[in-house]
């Protein structure tokens, strides 16, 4: 029986990457493209812009690759420069609004699980639907695993600005979720 290596060590591919070795960098791109075009996805709405957003990525990975020092992660490595350049891609269309709000009377920890029958892809419309504001933030806590204090300085904005985003994009999907729920089980 022969097993699979579910983890491959990418050292000596980076390292020919890190030397210009074109070859290297398109196995390295071949291998994460479509992982990271994923990652830019959940920020950017549009299939085109989100693949424009992942290739300047790219040309940032290779770009930088020095930098990289084999700590931690690789994979982890490339999203978080994806992550920044959906950011940006946000702010260069003006399309991150935050309202500066007080934190909301209610705890903003609280989180109402629903069961559904939806299917991924309804999902991300819903999310996709969100204000980019909400969205972002959602999508940066819930998916990415930031914390309030990454997020604040991240978005320069306040951690309770984020909490608020939070809450608000978690209600917005509830409500939404709740609608296509009823829709489906005919209690419409």
């Amino acid at each position: 029986m022969r097993l699979v290596s579910l983890h491959k060590n990418y050292k000596s591919v980076i390292s020919r990457a890190k030397d210009g070795n074109r070859k290297a960098q398109q196995e390295l791109y071949e291998l994460f493209a479509p992982k990271m075009l994923s990652v830019c996805r959940q920020y950017i709405k549009r299939d085109d812009i989100a693949e424009e957003v992942m290739l300047t990525g790219f040309l940032k990975v290779f770009t930088y690759l020095n930098s990289y020092k084999f700590e931690g992660s690789f994979e982890g490595w490339i999203r978080r420069i994806m992550v920044n350049e959906s950011i940006s891609q946000l702010r260069k269309e003006k399309a991150l609004f935050f309202e500066d709000e007080k934190v909301l009377e209610q705890s903003t920890d609280h989180v109402a699980y629903i069961e559904t029958e939806l299917e991924v892809n309804e999902i991300q419309k819903m999310i996709d639907e969100l204000p980019d504001g909400y969205k972002t933030v959602f999508v940066l806590y819930a998916v990415e695993g930031y914390k309030h204090s990454e997020i604040a300085e991240l978005l320069q904005i306040s951690e309770s600005t984020s909490k608020t985003q939070l809450f608000k994009a978690r209600k917005a999907l509830q409500n939404r979720m709740n609608q296509e729920n009823k829709l489906s089980y005919g209690t419409h």
